[in-house]
């Protein structure tokens, strides 16, 4: 295999991925069909770049391959090159926040023995008499 070949895997596996993940297609067909897919198995693929890349990247790495050897790296390092190559063009303020957890570090918690014994004493609030009898 000739390192040309890589290179073009390369690009050509970022450049679908990252077609079905995040752009719009021409005529918004891309769109259409992640809008399909919804919120299924299809549709989680399409919103993963780091899933989707490794299914599209298996046919580059079939036609690049000359081995059955060379193919299955050739899989995993099309994946990861395209992987690599979306981190270093996308920006990090562009990119969805991670929601598959919350951290609660900034959560600001007192302690029992903060507490007064007492509550200051508050007078009440007056009420509004609307003119009901009841």
């Amino acid at each position: 295999m000739r390192y040309y070949w890589f290179i073009l895997g390369v690009l050509g596996a970022w450049r679908v991925t990252h077609l079905l993940q995040a752009e719009d297609g021409p005529w918004d067909v891309v769109i259409r069909l992640r809008r399909f897919a919804g919120q299924s198995v299809w549709g989680s693929l399409l919103d993963c770049f780091y899933c989707l890349s490794l299914w599209v990247a298996v046919p580059f790495a079939l036609g690049i391959g000359e081995t059955c050897r060379e193919r299955a790296l050739l899989w995993l390092a099309l994946s990861g090159a395209a992987i690599l190559l979306e981190r270093l063009t996308t920006r990090e303020d562009s990119r969805p926040p991670n929601t598959s957890f919350q951290e609660d570090d900034h959560v600001l918690r007192q302690q029992e023995d903060e507490f007064p014994d007492q509550l200051p004493e508050y007078e009440p609030i007056p009420t509004v008499n609307s003119g009901c009898t009841g």
